[in-house]
Protein backbone atom coordinates (compact mmCIF):
# COMPACT_ATOMS: atom_id res chain seq x y z
CA UNK A 1 0.00 0.00 0.00
CA UNK A 2 1.41 3.35 -0.99
CA UNK A 3 1.96 6.09 1.57
CA UNK A 4 0.36 9.52 1.10
CA UNK A 5 2.44 12.00 -0.85
CA UNK A 6 2.69 15.66 0.10
CA UNK A 7 3.56 17.31 -3.17
CA UNK A 8 6.27 19.93 -2.82
CA UNK A 9 4.35 21.96 -5.41
CA UNK A 10 7.32 24.02 -6.62
CA UNK A 11 6.39 27.39 -8.03
CA UNK A 12 2.86 27.54 -6.65
CA UNK A 13 1.83 30.90 -5.21
CA UNK A 14 1.17 30.89 -1.47
CA UNK A 15 -2.18 32.48 -0.62
CA UNK A 16 -2.21 31.01 2.89
CA UNK A 17 0.44 28.87 4.58
CA UNK A 18 -1.75 26.93 7.00
CA UNK A 19 -4.17 25.65 6.05
CA UNK A 20 -2.37 25.28 2.73
CA UNK A 21 -3.94 27.40 0.00
CA UNK A 22 -1.80 27.59 -3.11
CA UNK A 23 -2.48 28.56 -6.69
CA UNK A 24 -0.64 28.03 -9.94
CA UNK A 25 0.46 30.87 -12.21
CA UNK A 26 -2.19 30.62 -14.93
CA UNK A 27 0.35 30.93 -17.72
CA UNK A 28 1.25 27.35 -16.75
CA UNK A 29 -2.07 26.22 -18.25
CA UNK A 30 -0.38 25.01 -21.42
CA UNK A 31 -1.61 21.41 -21.40
CA UNK A 32 -5.03 19.79 -21.48
CA UNK A 33 -4.42 17.94 -18.22
CA UNK A 34 -2.99 19.95 -15.35
CA UNK A 35 0.00 18.11 -13.82
CA UNK A 36 -0.70 17.25 -10.19
CA UNK A 37 2.27 19.30 -8.99
CA UNK A 38 0.75 22.34 -10.74
CA UNK A 39 -2.81 21.84 -9.50
CA UNK A 40 -4.09 24.44 -7.03
CA UNK A 41 -4.55 23.42 -3.39
CA UNK A 42 -7.57 24.61 -1.41
CA UNK A 43 -7.94 23.58 2.23
CA UNK A 44 -10.29 24.83 4.94
CA UNK A 45 -8.40 23.26 7.85
CA UNK A 46 -5.06 21.51 8.26
CA UNK A 47 -4.77 18.40 6.10
CA UNK A 48 -5.57 15.37 8.30
CA UNK A 49 -3.34 12.32 8.53
CA UNK A 50 -5.51 9.44 7.37
CA UNK A 51 -4.25 5.86 7.72
CA UNK A 52 -5.45 4.00 4.64
CA UNK A 53 -5.15 0.68 6.48
CA UNK A 54 -7.66 1.83 9.10
CA UNK A 55 -9.81 3.86 6.70
CA UNK A 56 -13.57 3.35 6.56
CA UNK A 57 -16.08 5.05 4.28
CA UNK A 58 -19.54 5.05 5.85
CA UNK A 59 -22.70 5.20 3.72
CA UNK A 60 -25.80 5.79 5.86
CA UNK A 61 -28.78 8.02 6.62
CA UNK A 62 -31.95 7.74 4.55
CA UNK A 63 -30.99 4.36 3.12
CA UNK A 64 -32.33 0.83 3.57
CA UNK A 65 -28.95 -0.93 3.73
CA UNK A 66 -26.25 1.21 5.39
CA UNK A 67 -22.72 -0.11 5.09
CA UNK A 68 -19.06 0.84 5.32
CA UNK A 69 -16.10 0.10 3.08
CA UNK A 70 -12.39 -0.24 3.65
CA UNK A 71 -9.98 1.50 1.30
CA UNK A 72 -9.11 -1.80 -0.36
CA UNK A 73 -12.78 -2.75 -0.75
CA UNK A 74 -13.48 0.56 -2.45
CA UNK A 75 -10.56 0.05 -4.80
CA UNK A 76 -11.83 -3.43 -5.56
CA UNK A 77 -15.08 -2.11 -7.02
CA UNK A 78 -15.46 -1.52 -10.79
CA UNK A 79 -13.60 1.75 -11.48
CA UNK A 80 -14.48 4.71 -13.66
CA UNK A 81 -12.23 7.48 -14.97
CA UNK A 82 -13.35 11.02 -15.78
CA UNK A 83 -11.61 14.19 -16.91
CA UNK A 84 -13.04 17.06 -14.89
CA UNK A 85 -12.15 20.64 -14.07
CA UNK A 86 -12.19 21.96 -10.51
CA UNK A 87 -12.37 25.70 -9.81
CA UNK A 88 -12.29 27.31 -6.39
CA UNK A 89 -15.43 29.41 -5.89
CA UNK A 90 -13.18 32.35 -4.96
CA UNK A 91 -10.95 32.10 -8.02
CA UNK A 92 -10.23 35.59 -9.49
CA UNK A 93 -11.20 37.37 -6.23
CA UNK A 94 -8.25 39.73 -6.74
CA UNK A 95 -10.19 41.32 -9.62
CA UNK A 96 -13.01 42.53 -7.36
CA UNK A 97 -13.24 46.26 -6.68
CA UNK A 98 -13.30 47.21 -3.86
CA UNK A 99 -11.09 44.44 -2.51
CA UNK A 100 -13.08 41.64 -0.89
CA UNK A 101 -12.19 39.60 2.17
CA UNK A 102 -10.69 36.16 1.66
CA UNK A 103 -7.69 34.67 -0.09
CA UNK A 104 -6.69 36.90 -2.99
CA UNK A 105 -6.81 34.27 -5.70
CA UNK A 106 -5.83 35.54 -9.14
CA UNK A 107 -6.41 33.26 -12.14
CA UNK A 108 -4.83 29.99 -11.07
CA UNK A 109 -7.24 28.43 -8.55
CA UNK A 110 -8.46 26.15 -11.31
CA UNK A 111 -7.20 22.96 -12.93
CA UNK A 112 -8.24 20.16 -15.27
CA UNK A 113 -7.31 16.62 -14.22
CA UNK A 114 -8.13 12.97 -14.77
CA UNK A 115 -9.80 11.28 -11.80
CA UNK A 116 -10.32 7.58 -11.12
CA UNK A 117 -12.67 6.06 -8.57
CA UNK A 118 -16.11 4.58 -8.07
CA UNK A 119 -19.28 6.36 -9.20
CA UNK A 120 -21.15 7.72 -6.19
CA UNK A 121 -24.32 6.33 -7.76
CA UNK A 122 -22.95 2.79 -7.37
CA UNK A 123 -22.56 3.26 -3.62
CA UNK A 124 -25.98 4.88 -3.25
CA UNK A 125 -27.66 2.11 -5.23
CA UNK A 126 -26.00 -0.48 -3.01
CA UNK A 127 -27.23 1.36 0.08
CA UNK A 128 -30.77 1.67 -1.25
CA UNK A 129 -31.49 5.37 -0.98
CA UNK A 130 -35.07 5.92 0.14
CA UNK A 131 -37.55 7.70 -2.11
CA UNK A 132 -37.87 10.64 0.27
CA UNK A 133 -34.14 11.41 0.43
CA UNK A 134 -33.54 14.82 -1.16
CA UNK A 135 -29.80 15.39 -0.68
CA UNK A 136 -26.60 13.50 -0.07
CA UNK A 137 -24.18 15.03 2.43
CA UNK A 138 -20.47 14.45 1.83
CA UNK A 139 -18.35 14.80 4.97
CA UNK A 140 -14.56 14.92 5.26
CA UNK A 141 -12.25 14.15 8.16
CA UNK A 142 -10.77 17.66 8.19
CA UNK A 143 -12.08 19.56 11.19
CA UNK A 144 -11.66 22.92 12.88
CA UNK A 145 -13.23 26.31 13.61
CA UNK A 146 -13.64 28.77 10.72
CA UNK A 147 -11.99 32.13 11.33
CA UNK A 148 -14.35 34.35 9.36
CA UNK A 149 -17.71 35.59 10.60
CA UNK A 150 -20.11 34.14 11.43
CA UNK A 151 -17.97 31.82 13.55
CA UNK A 152 -19.79 28.66 14.73
CA UNK A 153 -19.82 27.86 18.47
CA UNK A 154 -17.27 25.05 18.15
CA UNK A 155 -15.16 22.93 15.80
CA UNK A 156 -16.97 21.49 12.78
CA UNK A 157 -16.15 19.02 10.05
CA UNK A 158 -16.10 20.13 6.45
CA UNK A 159 -19.31 18.93 4.76
CA UNK A 160 -21.40 19.82 1.72
CA UNK A 161 -24.81 18.65 0.57
CA UNK A 162 -25.41 17.52 -3.01
CA UNK A 163 -28.88 17.37 -4.60
CA UNK A 164 -30.09 13.81 -5.03
CA UNK A 165 -30.39 14.15 -8.81
CA UNK A 166 -26.75 15.25 -9.14
CA UNK A 167 -25.48 12.64 -6.67
CA UNK A 168 -26.95 9.90 -8.86
CA UNK A 169 -25.37 11.21 -12.04
CA UNK A 170 -22.67 8.91 -13.49
CA UNK A 171 -20.00 11.64 -13.64
CA UNK A 172 -19.83 12.08 -9.83
CA UNK A 173 -16.95 10.00 -8.45
CA UNK A 174 -15.62 8.83 -5.13
CA UNK A 175 -12.02 9.11 -6.31
CA UNK A 176 -8.76 7.60 -5.11
CA UNK A 177 -6.50 8.54 -8.03
CA UNK A 178 -5.54 11.80 -9.75
CA UNK A 179 -3.79 11.75 -13.11
CA UNK A 180 -3.17 8.02 -12.84
CA UNK A 181 -1.60 8.01 -9.36
CA UNK A 182 -2.90 7.78 -5.82
CA UNK A 183 -4.18 11.06 -4.48
CA UNK A 184 -1.54 13.21 -2.76
CA UNK A 185 -2.33 14.19 0.80
CA UNK A 186 -3.14 17.81 -0.11
CA UNK A 187 -5.62 16.61 -2.72
CA UNK A 188 -7.57 14.37 -0.35
CA UNK A 189 -5.68 11.09 0.20
CA UNK A 190 -6.91 8.46 0.47
CA UNK A 191 -10.41 9.25 -0.88
CA UNK A 192 -12.23 12.35 -2.06
CA UNK A 193 -15.37 13.26 -3.97
CA UNK A 194 -15.26 14.71 -7.47
CA UNK A 195 -18.40 16.61 -8.49
CA UNK A 196 -17.92 17.74 -12.09
CA UNK A 197 -19.75 20.90 -13.10
CA UNK A 198 -19.92 22.31 -9.56
CA UNK A 199 -17.51 24.67 -7.84
CA UNK A 200 -14.61 22.93 -6.13
CA UNK A 201 -15.97 23.07 -2.58
CA UNK A 202 -18.49 20.35 -3.55
CA UNK A 203 -15.63 17.91 -4.18
CA UNK A 204 -15.03 17.10 -0.52
CA UNK A 205 -11.53 15.88 0.32
CA UNK A 206 -10.53 13.22 2.91
CA UNK A 207 -14.04 11.81 2.54
CA UNK A 208 -15.24 9.57 5.39
CA UNK A 209 -19.04 9.71 5.26
CA UNK A 210 -21.82 9.73 2.65
CA UNK A 211 -25.08 10.57 4.43
CA UNK A 212 -28.45 10.67 2.66
CA UNK A 213 -30.89 13.15 4.26
CA UNK A 214 -34.64 13.82 4.00
CA UNK A 215 -34.39 17.58 4.58
CA UNK A 216 -32.13 20.08 2.78
CA UNK A 217 -28.74 20.23 4.46
CA UNK A 218 -28.28 23.49 6.40
CA UNK A 219 -24.65 23.09 7.48
CA UNK A 220 -22.19 25.96 7.82
CA UNK A 221 -20.57 25.41 4.43
CA UNK A 222 -23.99 25.28 2.78
CA UNK A 223 -25.57 28.44 4.21
CA UNK A 224 -23.15 30.72 6.07
CA UNK A 225 -20.37 30.16 3.56
CA UNK A 226 -20.45 29.17 -0.11
CA UNK A 227 -23.91 30.64 -0.52
CA UNK A 228 -25.42 33.59 -2.38
CA UNK A 229 -28.44 35.88 -2.12
CA UNK A 230 -31.54 35.16 -4.16
CA UNK A 231 -35.12 36.41 -3.83
CA UNK A 232 -38.28 34.45 -3.07
CA UNK A 233 -41.66 36.22 -3.05
CA UNK A 234 -39.79 39.52 -2.87
CA UNK A 235 -37.74 38.48 0.17
CA UNK A 236 -33.98 37.81 0.23
CA UNK A 237 -33.05 34.17 0.78
CA UNK A 238 -29.73 32.35 0.97
CA UNK A 239 -29.08 29.57 -1.49
CA UNK A 240 -26.18 27.17 -1.76
CA UNK A 241 -23.70 27.97 -4.52
CA UNK A 242 -23.43 24.98 -6.82
CA UNK A 243 -23.00 25.04 -10.60
CA UNK A 244 -19.98 26.59 -12.29
CA UNK A 245 -20.70 29.70 -14.35
CA UNK A 246 -19.49 30.02 -17.93
CA UNK A 247 -16.03 31.59 -17.86
CA UNK A 248 -12.83 32.03 -19.79
CA UNK A 249 -9.48 33.30 -18.59
CA UNK A 250 -6.50 34.70 -20.44
CA UNK A 251 -3.22 32.93 -19.70
CA UNK A 252 -1.12 34.97 -22.11
CA UNK A 253 -0.44 37.85 -22.25
CA UNK A 254 0.14 38.19 -18.54
CA UNK A 255 -0.90 41.16 -16.43
CA UNK A 256 1.28 44.21 -17.25
CA UNK A 257 3.20 42.30 -19.92
CA UNK A 258 5.11 44.50 -22.39
CA UNK A 259 4.35 43.80 -26.05
CA UNK A 260 5.90 45.01 -29.27
CA UNK A 261 3.76 47.35 -31.41
CA UNK A 262 2.11 46.30 -34.67
CA UNK A 263 2.97 42.62 -34.25
CA UNK A 264 0.81 39.50 -34.33
CA UNK A 265 0.55 38.16 -30.79
CA UNK A 266 -1.10 34.83 -29.91
CA UNK A 267 -3.55 35.40 -27.07
CA UNK A 268 -4.02 32.11 -25.21
CA UNK A 269 -6.40 30.91 -22.55
CA UNK A 270 -8.91 28.33 -21.36
CA UNK A 271 -12.68 28.32 -20.88
CA UNK A 272 -15.21 26.19 -19.02
CA UNK A 273 -18.84 26.00 -17.94
CA UNK A 274 -21.02 23.98 -15.54
CA UNK A 275 -23.61 21.59 -16.91
CA UNK A 276 -23.11 22.72 -20.51
CA UNK A 277 -20.37 23.23 -23.11
CA UNK A 278 -18.40 26.31 -24.16
CA UNK A 279 -19.06 26.91 -27.85
CA UNK A 280 -17.43 30.27 -28.62
CA UNK A 281 -14.69 32.64 -27.41
CA UNK A 282 -14.28 36.28 -28.43
CA UNK A 283 -11.43 38.68 -27.68
CA UNK A 284 -11.35 42.48 -27.63
CA UNK A 285 -8.65 45.07 -26.93
CA UNK A 286 -10.64 48.22 -27.74
CA UNK A 287 -13.15 48.30 -24.92
CA UNK A 288 -15.61 45.98 -26.63
CA UNK A 289 -16.09 48.03 -29.80
CA UNK A 290 -14.92 45.06 -31.85
CA UNK A 291 -14.64 41.39 -30.95
CA UNK A 292 -12.47 38.80 -32.68
CA UNK A 293 -13.34 35.10 -32.69
CA UNK A 294 -10.85 32.70 -31.13
CA UNK A 295 -10.09 29.13 -32.17
CA UNK A 296 -10.38 26.13 -29.87
CA UNK A 297 -7.45 23.80 -29.30
CA UNK A 298 -9.60 21.13 -27.64
CA UNK A 299 -12.91 19.53 -28.63
CA UNK A 300 -15.94 20.10 -26.42
CA UNK A 301 -15.85 17.71 -23.47
CA UNK A 302 -18.47 18.21 -20.78
CA UNK A 303 -16.96 19.22 -17.42
CA UNK A 304 -13.45 19.83 -18.82
CA UNK A 305 -11.88 23.06 -20.02
CA UNK A 306 -11.31 24.03 -23.65
CA UNK A 307 -8.08 25.82 -24.43
CA UNK A 308 -8.17 28.46 -27.13
CA UNK A 309 -6.00 30.94 -29.06
CA UNK A 310 -6.59 34.19 -30.90
CA UNK A 311 -4.16 35.93 -33.27
CA UNK A 312 -4.22 39.61 -32.28
CA UNK A 313 -2.29 42.37 -33.99
CA UNK A 314 -1.04 44.73 -31.33
CA UNK A 315 -1.71 48.46 -31.80
CA UNK A 316 0.86 50.55 -33.65
CA UNK A 317 0.62 53.27 -31.01
CA UNK A 318 2.46 52.77 -27.73
CA UNK A 319 0.37 52.84 -24.58
CA UNK A 320 -1.68 50.85 -22.12
CA UNK A 321 -4.36 48.51 -23.44
CA UNK A 322 -6.86 46.15 -21.83
CA UNK A 323 -7.41 42.71 -23.34
CA UNK A 324 -10.72 40.98 -22.54
CA UNK A 325 -12.09 37.59 -23.50
CA UNK A 326 -15.63 36.32 -23.13
CA UNK A 327 -17.13 32.85 -23.50
CA UNK A 328 -20.51 31.73 -24.80
CA UNK A 329 -22.08 28.46 -23.66
CA UNK A 330 -24.31 26.08 -25.57
CA UNK A 331 -27.27 27.11 -23.40
CA UNK A 332 -26.90 30.71 -24.64
CA UNK A 333 -25.30 32.13 -21.49
CA UNK A 334 -22.58 34.69 -22.20
CA UNK A 335 -19.85 35.70 -19.80
CA UNK A 336 -21.02 39.03 -18.30
CA UNK A 337 -19.17 42.33 -18.29
CA UNK A 338 -19.35 42.82 -14.52
CA UNK A 339 -19.58 40.84 -11.29
CA UNK A 340 -22.96 40.13 -9.72
CA UNK A 341 -22.77 41.43 -6.12
CA UNK A 342 -25.40 38.88 -5.01
CA UNK A 343 -22.58 36.34 -5.03
CA UNK A 344 -20.33 38.36 -2.73
CA UNK A 345 -16.73 37.27 -3.24
CA UNK A 346 -17.66 34.05 -5.06
CA UNK A 347 -18.58 33.02 -8.63
CA UNK A 348 -16.33 35.69 -10.16
CA UNK A 349 -16.88 34.94 -13.82
CA UNK A 350 -17.16 38.29 -15.55
CA UNK A 351 -14.73 39.13 -18.37
CA UNK A 352 -11.48 39.73 -16.50
CA UNK A 353 -9.33 42.68 -17.64
CA UNK A 354 -5.72 41.94 -18.55
CA UNK A 355 -3.80 45.21 -18.85
CA UNK A 356 -0.77 45.19 -21.14
CA UNK A 357 1.69 47.80 -22.37
CA UNK A 358 2.58 48.27 -25.99
CA UNK A 359 6.11 49.62 -25.90
CA UNK A 360 7.69 52.11 -28.25
CA UNK A 361 11.28 50.81 -28.66
CA UNK A 362 12.53 54.37 -28.44
CA UNK A 363 10.58 55.24 -25.30
CA UNK A 364 12.38 55.85 -22.02
CA UNK A 365 11.62 52.79 -19.83
CA UNK A 366 10.73 55.12 -16.97
CA UNK A 367 8.00 56.77 -18.99
CA UNK A 368 5.82 53.65 -19.03
CA UNK A 369 6.12 53.27 -15.27
CA UNK A 370 4.81 56.79 -14.85
CA UNK A 371 1.61 56.13 -16.81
Amino acid sequence: MTAPVRDASPGLIIREKEPRNLEAPFDWADSYLTPTRRFYIRSHFAAPDVDAAAYRLCVDGAVTKPFSLTYQELRGMPPATRVALLECAGNSRVFLVPQAKGAQWALGAVGNAEWTGVPLASLLERAGVTDDACEVVLEGSDRGTPLEEPVPPGPISYARGLPRAKALRPEVLIAYQMNGRDLPRDHGYPVRAIVPGHYGMASVKWLTRIHAVREPFRGYWQTSDYAYWDRLDGQPVRRALRELRVKCEIARPGIDEALAPNQVYTVYGAAWAGETDVVAIEVTADGGNTWQAAQFLDPAHRYAWRRWTCEWRTPAKAGRYTVLARATAANGHVQPASHDPSYGSYAIHHALPIDVFVDDPGQDPGARQAE
